[in-house]
């Protein structure tokens, strides 16, 4: 598609909606299906060269999800309502996994936790703690978010974490937290955290499985999450 060209003034067989339509969303580039949200685009840049400026702008999908109105509306043709529309599909995005949450999967590897929480840690610009609470077969209660932090360091209260947890009925737990950083490498304020938390379950019958923390890959790092049980920091 030509830069500047109005959309409508295309071959059909090459503007975004029609493009989907034919082959599904999967055939479309992040900018087009963000033009599709934005349906139009200003003088001498269409839709789809917006939805460039977009990505440009925040550098990756994970970046522009986070984004607030306000934040979006700093790039020339996106005005209040184009911006409430991207923070209303990225928002979609969110509940949608957590739907997943439902199910009630059985949560006996971090892979599974993973998959569970991604999508809403990813778009997430400091660290929050999450508590997976589990019943006796592993299998998933509910999902709480106990405390917000700064971009490198969590809050953690144990006592908030059991109450919630005796509250429940849980007899298994599992933590979560994300680092923006996108490095998932637990620091020694993580590894500590992880054990005093583990030895006060073993005093409450509440069993800490894991402690998951959630960041990016990277071709380096194909792996975007650190499991603390898999290496070795759940023993105490």
């Amino acid at each position: 598609m030509a830069e500047g060209m109005r959309i409508k003034d295309q071959p059909a067989s090459e503007r975004p909606r029609e493009r989907l339509a034919a082959h599904g969303a999967d055939a479309l580039s992040p900018a087009e299906l963000i033009a599709i949200l934005l349906r139009t685009g200003l003088k001498g840049a269409n839709a789809v060269d917006v939805g460039k400026q977009l990505i440009k702008k925040f550098g990756t999908l994970q970046s522009l999800a986070r984004a607030s109105v306000t934040d979006l509306q700093c790039i020339k043709g996106i005005g209040r309502d184009k911006a409430v529309t991207l923070v209303a599909a990225f928002s979609l995005a969110v509940k949608m996994a957590k739907e997943i949450q439902s199910e009630s999967p059985v949560l006996d590897n971090p892979e599974i936790v993973v998959e569970l929480l991604r999508a809403q840690n990813l778009v997430k610009n400091a660290e929050t703690l999450q508590v997976l609470l589990l019943n006796t077969r592993h299998k998933l209660i509910d999902v709480r978010e106990i405390s917000d932090g700064t971009r490198d360091t969590i809050l953690v209260d144990p006592g908030a974490i059991f109450k919630i947890a005796i509250a429940a009925g849980a007899a298994a737990i599992v933590l979560v937290h994300n680092h923006p950083s996108g490095d998932p490498s637990p620091s020694e304020a993580d590894i500590k955290t992880t054990r005093d938390l583990i030895r006060a379950g073993k005093l409450l019958k509440i069993e800490v499985l894991d402690h998951v923390i959630i960041g990016r890959a990277t071709p380096e790092r194909p792996k975007d999450y650190a499991s603390l049980r898999e290496l070795g920091h759940c023993a105490v």
